[in-house]
This record gives structure tokens, sequence and C-alpha cells, in this order.
């Protein structure tokens, strides 16, 4: 059976790769592109006693005589010893379900060690006989976990997924021989392929076959019928251990149609407990599990793809693949390790949730806006992009079944995902935040956020809402910045009821460049009385930390008294010219006095910056009511 992709290449739409299965292959659910499936969450330690070719018989298997362990001399004495069969699993081979979050391997395995092996392994290239690949394979390899490794680096590279011949089951031979000689096969080969080496190599290893959640797969779907994929045991340091290089070495697409090599390692030596996630044995010893799972538990457990925990994820809540709404509304949570990004798509959208990204994973609420079954896919990236092909990647899935609509859940377009500060604001400068959640409730229409800023930070707000109610320019205008110190206030001052964005963007002070978007907030206002007007306009002598006391509202009533009061330095006077002129005085820091708005249209606040010099400049504009 293939595997699922598992590269969300999600740039648009994540296209969804699959497991190589053999009869209706599962697929690795929600995964893009490798093979990758992983299973819920457990883990395993795993040791390997290493024997030297003559010390104590080396075990190996289906090729000895009888039961003893005599060394026969295999296919014309070329030097290969033959072992004893292997001994079916026992106590000590067993690992805690559910996972322990520890490791995702069963036994200690340094990556880094087998870097030059494994680039030996890729390069061997003989084809003639499996003996003589085995033997060039070896001759790199001194222990049993080596000789293993190298085992696995070569098929996972070499054979590819024989997509054709899945269709025509009949033409296929899965004898080690003809698949060497083919270079590709479905599961069935790579397993005895895998077998079948480990034996010349004095390995114990046996194939083992079973029902797997790979190509095909739908979530929640039952297990019937004969298995449908194949894999592999291999005896390590006196215990058995589980992998798939079917799974390693690629994946196939969704119309089963094209094989891409995409080499994962999470199928090397996987811990039992995440095997399971989507490998069920015929015969359940080999899940070497305590306890063993049920094939109905395996069918109801949630599929956690290998991105799953590559990406170092831990837990994934509800643990049940199908979730009903409750009053319109589904949550999700992932549990991770530190900084991981995340994204989510329900019917191909992420318009229909309010996602928060919380230190360790992420909050999820969903509220479709049709009843009826939507497939909710929930994607990953590490927050430092160390590769290339960081991208997000599809790391689980559910069915969200919503019975009933919350029509007041509908949110405007331009809220982004996550929504709401979190440590990624933080780390963008955004610190201490007074709003700690994504929403905002306000019945008077108007609301005041603060943050503590990082050093030489420009911030750049605007207030968003579904519909042309806004215009660009206003929207900037209906929140206004106060900074005093290190600490900025925004406060927002709403046109009308409704659901609306409020988006921060910031740069550094010192880079010439655009502002770069940190993050959003939804604002909610249901008071329909509710019809602010926006700040006053403000021109770039206006400083940052200059202040606006009264009057805030933009829009000043006609033919009364204005009284002025703003918080001003380092100018010598200050103007305000409706149809006359007004100066304003200053008094301990701020600029004070009144105007008449009668007989003009607008009113600008000017200043004086130099007392030798005749040139006003603008810093501020108001317009007058109409009659």
């Amino acid at each position: 059976g293939s595997e699922g992709d598992g590269n969300g290449n999600s740039r648009s739409q994540l296209p969804q790769g699959t497991d190589l299965n053999d009869q209706h292959g599962p697929t690795d659910h929600c995964e893009q592109t490798p093979p990758i499936t992983l299973g819920p969450d457990k883990g395993t330690q795993v040791t390997v006693e290493i024997h030297h070719e003559d010390t104590s018989p080396q075990l190996i298997k289906r090729l000895s005589l009888g039961k003893g362990s005599q060394r026969l001399r295999g296919h014309g004495s070329k030097g290969f010893h033959r072992t004893e069969t292997p001994r079916p699993p026992g106590a000590k081979d067993l690992h805690v379900y559910p996972w322990d979050k520890s490791s995702l391997k069963s036994m200690p395995v340094d990556l880094q060690q087998f870097k030059k092996l494994d680039a030996y392994a890729l390069k061997v290239n003989v084809k003639n006989s499996v003996e003589e690949l085995v033997k060039a394979l070896l001759k790199q390899a001194r222990t049993d976990l080596e000789k293993v490794r190298a085992i696995w680096m070569w098929i996972c590279h070499h054979i590819e997924y024989d997509v054709v011949g899945y269709h025509n089951k009949s033409q296929l031979s899965s004898k080690p021989k003809d698949v060497l000689q083919m270079g590709k096969s479905i599961c069935e080969g790579y397993a005895e392929l895998f077998e079948h080496m480990c034996s010349l190599a004095g390995i114990q290893c046996k194939k083992l076959s079973g029902h797997a959640k790979g190509h095909g797969y739908k979530t929640g779907q039952t297990f019937t019928g004969d298995s449908d994929h194949a894999w592999n045991a291999v005896y390590l340091e006196g215990r058995w251990h589980l992998l798939d290089s079917t799974w390693g070495s690629g994946s196939v697409d969704d119309s089963f149609t094209k094989f891409t090599y995409r080499y994962n390692e999470f199928y090397f030596l996987t811990h039992p407990a995440l095997f399971i996630n989507n490998h069920f044995p015929d015969n359940s010893n080999w899940q070497l599990l305590k306890p063993t799972l049920t094939l109905k538990e395996f069918e109801n457990n949630m599929l956690h793809n290998s991105n799953f925990y590559m990406l170092g994820l831990l837990a994934a809540h509800p643990e049940t693949p199908i979730i009903q709404t409750v009053n319109g509304k589904a949550s999700v949570s992932v549990d991770s390790r530190l900084g991981t990004l995340f994204m989510f798509k329900l019917k191909g959208t992420d318009e229909h949730g309010l996602m928060t990204l919380k230190k360790h994973g992420m909050k999820l609420d969903i509220y479709p806006q049709k009843t009826g079954s939507h497939k909710l896919e929930i994607f990953a990236k590490p927050s430092k992009a160390e590769a290339p092909d960081d991208v997000y990647k599809c790391v689980v899935e559910y069915v969200v079944q919503c019975e009933s609509v919350d029509k007041a859940m509908r949110f405007p377009k331009d809220l982004h995902q996550p929504v709401g500060p979190s440590w990624f604001s933080e780390r963008q400068g955004f610190l201490r935040p007074s709003h700690r959640e994504p929403v905002l409730h306000t019945n008077d229409g108007r609301c005041s956020l603060t943050f503590t800023l990082g050093k030489d930070i420009s911030v750049l707000t605007s207030l968003h809402t579904d519909g042309s109610s806004l215009s660009e320019d206003m929207g900037r205008r209906h929140v206004l910045q106060i900074h005093r110190g290190n600490q900025i206030e925004l406060k927002v001052h709403l046109p009308h009821a409704g659901n609306f964005v409020l988006k921060i963007y910031s740069k550094k002070k010192s880079d010439p460049g655009n502002y770069d978007y940190i993050f959003n907030y939804l604002i909610r206002c249901l008071n329909m009385e509710v019809k602010w007007p926006a700040f006053p306009r403000s021109y770039s002598k206006w400083l940052q930390d200059y202040e606006i006391l009264e009057p805030l509202s933009g829009l000043l009533p006609a033919n009364r008294n204005i009284q002025f009061k703003l918080k001003m330095h380092g100018i010598a006077k200050v103007l305000v010219q409706a149809e006359n002129t007004y100066p304003l005085t200053q008094n301990k820091g701020c600029w004070e006095g009144t105007c008449n708005t009668s007989g003009c249209r607008e009113v600008f606040v000017m200043v004086h910056e130099n007392a030798n010099h005749s040139f006003y400049s603008h810093v501020l504009k108001y317009e007058v009511e109409t009659q």
C-alpha cells in the first residue's frame, strides 16, 4: 500500500498525497507528498545488541532448515550465514501504549553518525544479484544496526512504487530478484526484498502484513477483508523493531498514477506506539505494544501523519477524527513544542474560524456557515525556517459535522489567521498586550489597547469591515496612536455597529522600506446607536509623541466655540485656523485655547517651529458639520 504525500505545498490549496498501500491503498492522510503516516500519541525506546560475524549465530530467517541454529552456507556458498527462525515477539519487545512522548524511534539512533554510511549506501550501484548488492552494502557496515540502515537507505532510494503494477497485480512479481531487476514494486515486493537482504546479512527480519491508513483512506472508515499493506520487523540488540520501506521511499499522487521519491526518516525503527497510528498487523503480537489495540480502536483513532511527529507536535484534541458542532461551534487544539506556526482550512478556506497561537501550540474555534460534513485540515511549520522545504505541511485532519449554523459568527473577510497577540507578535516587538484575547467586545463602540514597544519600531494601524462603509483612508483614521515613552495606546472609535478587523503593521524606524503585517484583532459591537466620526487627519509634521487631548473627534459641530488642548514640544507658536485665526497658549507642556467654527468647513492646526520664521506647517485637519 502506498502512503500519503506529506508536503503541504499549502500556498493555495494543499495537494493531498497518498500512502502506498496495496489493495485499496490507504493514504497517509492529510499528508502531501512523501508517503508519510504517523501514529497516535505514543512512543518507544529500543536497544540493540551487536554480534560480530562469528561470536554468536546471527539470527537469520526463513532459510534455516528445521529449528536448529546450524549455520548453512546459502546460495552456492557465497559466504552468507543463515540463522535460526525468528523468535516470536515476547514481553521484552513491548512498548507502552499510549506513546510516552519520549522518542520517535524504538531505540536510540544518532542520525549524524549515519551520515557517512547513508551517503555510501546511496552510491552503491549493484543490480546483477541481491547477494552482490548486500555484499557491497555491508562493506561499510559493522554493527547489525548499521547493516539494517544500509539496506534500508538503499531500498528507499532505489526502488520506486509501481503505480502501474498496482493496478495490474497479476503481472507483478514481488520476488526479491525481480524487484531488484525492475527497480520497482508494490509494498509486498519492498517487504520481501528487505527481508531477503537482511537474511543474507545475517539479520533476523520478518515480513508483516495488515491494514494501513494509506492511499485512499477516508477518515473514520472501517477495514474489512484481506490485508492491504506489508512492512517489516527487524531483530536488533535483543528486541524487535518496526519499519516500512515503502513509505520511507516516497509517495503517490491522489490519482495514483505518479510516484515521487521523497525519503521519510519517520518510518525507520518507528516507535510502535506511533507505528500503530497507521499500521495494523494481522497478528496483533506484532503491534509490539502493551496493551494491544483492537481493530475497532485502530479504526476510531486519530490519524496523525509523519509530519505531525517530525514537526515535534505532541497531541491533538479532540482525539476522535469526527467532531460534532455544538450550537454551531467546534473547537480543536494542538500541543506542540516551542514556536510552531499553524494554519487551517475548513473546506479549503480559513474564513470560518478563529485560530490563536499559544506558546505551546494553538487553539481553533470553527464556525461552519453551512450545515453538513466538512473536512478540516490543520497545517504546521517551524517558526524558524531551517530548510527550504519548510512550508506548511498538513499534520492532522478532522471531519466536522455541523447541524446548525451560528450566523452571528460570520467573520469579516479581512480577518487574518491567527487572530490576537501571541509569541509571534511579541517576537516582532509588541510586548505586554493589554488584551490577550483575539476578540474585543465594545458596547459604546470605543476601545483602547496598549502595548510596550520594542526599540526602533514604527507602527501603522487600520480598521476594516465587510462592505463599502470604510475606505482605506478612513479605516486608518478610525484608529489613533498615542505614544508615551515605550508605551503605545491604540484608541479605536467604530463608525457603526458590526464586526471589524484591527490590523497592526510595523517596521524598523531606521528602515526606509514598507510596513510588515504583524497581527490583528476582531472587534465586535452590537449597539446599533454607535456612530463615531473618524479622528482628525494628521500630517507629517505631527510627531509620534504629540498627543491630542481635545477635541478627539475629527468632525466638529458648526457655529460653536471649541476647546483645544494639544500636547506638543519643540515648537514656538501654535495657531488654529478657522474663518479666523486663533493662537493657542502654552501651559505645562500643553497648548490650549478656543476657536469658533462659524462660517467655515475645515479647521487646521498649524505650528511655527521657529519664532524667527514666518513659515507655518499644517499638523492637523478637522472637518466641520454642515448646517
